[in-house]
């Protein structure tokens, strides 16, 4: 191991040598990433991992199930998802504040609704497509 991965893995030193190989092989690739970074994707990644970790517990789980379920979608279900984030991602910070105060304004049968006419869109367009 480099001297640059040891300084990034240092707070791990005391129980290295209890970690799994599996879990040890996963730490230093991840510190590869991170010497790799600019100091903006590094400050972006603290970003992420504080808003993670704001999270509740049955909210990761959520995502992980997610996460998990995405390589069994079909390339055309995982390409719309990507296409919508990218549409997501394209609104500035206000309009998508707007976007979760008009959804959270919803009654839960309206939201119930939203998703579902939501769903049905991507059905037609997942029937367009076929």
């Amino acid at each position: 191991m480099s001297d640059e991965q040891r300084d990034a893995l240092s707070r791990y030193e005391s129980e290295w040598s209890s970690l799994s190989d599996a879990r040890r092989e996963r730490l230093v690739l991840g510190a590869d990433r991170w010497l790799a970074m600019d100091e903006s994707e590094r400050r972006a990644l603290r970003q992420r991992f504080t808003q993670w970790h704001g999270l509740s517990a049955e909210r990761r789980a959520e995502l992980r199930e997610r996460l998990r379920q995405f390589p069994e979608l079909t390339p055309e279900q995982r390409q719309q998802l990507r296409q919508r984030l990218n549409r997501l991602n394209s609104l500035t910070p206000e309009q998508r504040q707007q976007l979760r105060q008009r959804f959270r304004a919803l009654t839960p049968e309206q939201r119930r609704e939203a998703l579902e006419r939501m769903r049905e869109r991507a059905r037609e367009r997942q029937r367009r497509n076929d």
